[in-house]
């Protein structure tokens, strides 16, 4: 959980935040009970092999946007303006909140000491791009500096900040100050009992509102935060009623709609912040409390507020249609690859791609999707489709998992079939393992059902390289799946692409890190775009007003980013030197191979290394086909009706 103190106002907001984003250590603040939607489950319910075994909602120990500046220098004498970073007293969730209201203190309690220590280390517990600074810039605060810039008509001066996001196991303390509760704990898929396989585990939930009803203060407001069934809500008010039956208190729902690998900028710049509250009046001006909080920098027009159990729902309806939609695509990558004329299934995605009514996103073929949100809201989905006995509705989204299972056997199939029908002798090498590139969340990802397929075919080895996860969290879930001895000995974590590759007699992509595009491969422009002005108009025509906002501050980081020779984290000088780790630290330790990790495929340097007959098997479509078939690759794509033999 976590606090946020108002520096202007006598109270202070608690922010509930433990682990929404991920799981490096496992929450300690959990109890046994479990809440159950009903009796009325089919026995059937749990019957099927593919609906169980779903991961647990905790991530693994596993850039900013580019606003419009708008600010006005306030001297006119050409002497150093003041700049004041702070807003005006509103934010939102965790180091988020914290980072957009400096006036605004946000305390983050765990039970867990060891992650909480993570927290407040130079090595975050998840990894997320531009997580780090975040935290840092509201964590430690930030130092005075001046900004010299040519397209600034005089110096600016950046006054220092003060910390305002603190990390702690002061559990009852923050929520006793606490205006504001967020419940922010996992929801994993029961393993055991009435649903199990597919009922979400709401035991994390039920112990935090105990906690949050025995020392809340008259008055807070309960916020929802993680992905819940539909009722939870309700739930939450009937635990508080019981405990404090004289004291009001109004719960909210508040999902959060981050990606992995994009959070800090669906965060910064998100499409929509969903509210739900009862349609009391009481519970419309908690409603407009929280919205208030958010419209520190999000726009009022994308807060929408609805009824409660409205943005239960949303939540699972919304990962359940994107997970529909490349279910979609990958069922037509499999019609493309056997339809015999050279379909590819690029080009359809293309084609009706540039249909309004339906959009581009979503729609790249690949080998399947993974993580701990789609497959658990599907069934958590599917689950209440049942329990109301709407079973037509229920198989519905069920297929949805049925076609993306579907897709990792077909991949691992192919593979087989290619290598004359068996893997024995030979080498498989897997490029990317976690199960989206950007994070290092190896939860229920592609590459360890391949793995599991291609371990039963006992080659000589299973060589995996994932330039973003540490090597015990791959092992550790390979660990998990149930192979044998023999086949677990088969497997082996490489610390660089090299390893992977020697002598591998096929290669198998299954996450889209850049770096596996190549060092000579793929279309560069991307990055090149990335260099034009985010000022639009420049900043001359607004410089008139020094009061700038972090994001306002964002903005003369790309400009000075442009200016710069050298490209720097920290390019105005503000952030302050992060808390000295300890002698014996672990991740300090692995530090000096971080450039090989990241280093890119040289393509040409694989093919010399690899042993006949050089397959590459491309799950995310990332490669350029043609350029390594002229290398002497066969290359064989997801939804592709030709290939090299």
């Amino acid at each position: 959980m976590g606090t946020v103190h108002h520096h202007q106002h006598s109270g202070s907001a608690a922010l509930s935040m433990r682990g929404h984003l991920g799981r490096s250590f496992p929450s300690s603040h959990s109890i046994a009970s479990t809440a159950s939607p009903g009796a009325s489950t089919p026995n059937s319910w749990s019957a099927n092999e593919w609906l169980r075994g779903t991961p647990n909602t905790s991530p693994p120990s596993s850039g900013l946007g580019s606003p419009e500046l708008s600010a006005k220098l306030l001297a006119e004498d050409g002497s150093v303006s003041p700049v004041d970073g702070s807003l005006d007293g509103r934010g939102p969730t965790a180091a988020v909140i914290a980072y957009h209201n400096p006036q605004i203190l946000v305390n983050v309690v765990d039970l867990n000491e060891q992650r909480v220590a993570a927290w407040n280390s130079a090595h975050l517990p998840i990894h997320e791009e531009g997580l780090l600074k975040v935290v840092r810039i509201a964590r430690d605060g930030t130092l005075d500096t001046i900004v010299s810039l040519s397209r600034l008509a005089r110096p600016v001066e950046v006054k220092a900040r003060q910390p305002n996001l603190v990390f702690s196991t002061n559990v009852v303390e923050a929520i006793a100050e606490a205006d504001i509760i967020f419940i922010c704990v996992n929801t994993p898929t029961k393993t055991q009992g009435l649903g199990a396989g597919s009922m979400a585990d709401v035991s994390a939930v039920e112990s935090a509102s105990r906690t949050v009803a025995k020392h809340a203060k008259n008055g807070a407001i309960i916020v929802e935060k993680s992905t819940v069934p539909c009722g939870t809500a309700r739930m939450i008010q009937d635990i508080l009623r019981h405990y404090r039956p004289d004291t009001n208190f109004e719960v909210l729902s508040n999902p959060e709609f981050l990606a992995e690998g994009t959070a800090i900028e669906n965060l910064m710049h998100p499409d929509r912040i969903l509210i739900g509250s009862t349609r009391s009046l009481a519970g419309l001006q908690a409603a407009a409390v929280l919205k208030d909080v958010y419209a520190a920098w999000v726009p009022t027009a994308r807060i929408v507020t609805v009824n409660t159990f409205s943005s239960e729902l949303a939540k699972l309806v919304a990962n359940t249609m994107l997970a529909q939609r490349i279910s979609s695509i990958n069922a037509v990558s499999a019609m493309c690859e056997e339809v015999g004329l050279g379909a590819d299934v690029d080009d359809v995605s293309l084609a009706i791609g540039k249909d309004g009514r339906l959009g581009p996103k979503f729609l790249q073929a690949g080998v399947g999707f993974g993580g701990s949100c789609f497959e658990k809201d599907i069934l958590n989905l599917a689950y209440l489709a049942r329990e109301l006995h709407l079973d037509v509705v229920a198989d519905y989204w069920l297929a949805i998992l049925k076609v993306n299972e579907d897709q990792r056997h077909r991949f691992a199939r192919n593979v087989v079939r290619e290598l004359n029908g068996s893997l024995r002798g030979k080498k498989i090498g897997v490029l990317g393992f976690a199960f989206k590139d950007g994070t290092n969340d190896t939860r229920n990802s592609i590459a360890v059902h391949i793995i599991k397929d291609l371990a039963s075919e006992m080659p000589q080895e299973i060589a995996v390289f994932d330039p973003g996860c540490a090597p015990d969290d791959i092992l550790d879930e390979i660990q998990k799946i149930g192979l044998s001895q023999v086949q677990l000995d088969r497997v082996k974590i490489c610390s660089s692409w090299r390893d992977c590759v020697q002598d591998a007699s096929a290669l198998c992509i299954l996450t889209q890190w850049k770096q596996f595009r190549g060092q000579q491969l793929g279309n560069t422009g991307g990055a090149a775009g990335k260099a034009s002005n985010p000022m639009g108009n420049g900043l001359a025509a607004h410089a008139q007003d020094a009061c700038f906002s972090e994001m306002g501050i964002v903005g003369l980081e790309k400009l000075s980013w442009q200016e710069a020779t050298t490209p720097s984290e920290d390019p105005l000088k503000r952030l302050k030197p992060l808390p000295p780790c300890p002698a014996d630290c672990s991740r300090c330790g692995a530090s000096p191979n971080m450039v090989q990790m990241h280093e890119a495929v040289d393509w040409v340097e694989a093919a010399g290394m690899m042993q006949e007959p050089r397959w590459v098997f491309d799950g995310r479509n990332i490669v350029n086909h043609i350029e390594l078939q002229s290398l002497g690759f066969r290359v064989k794509g997801i939804g592709k009706g030709f290939h090299s033999s």
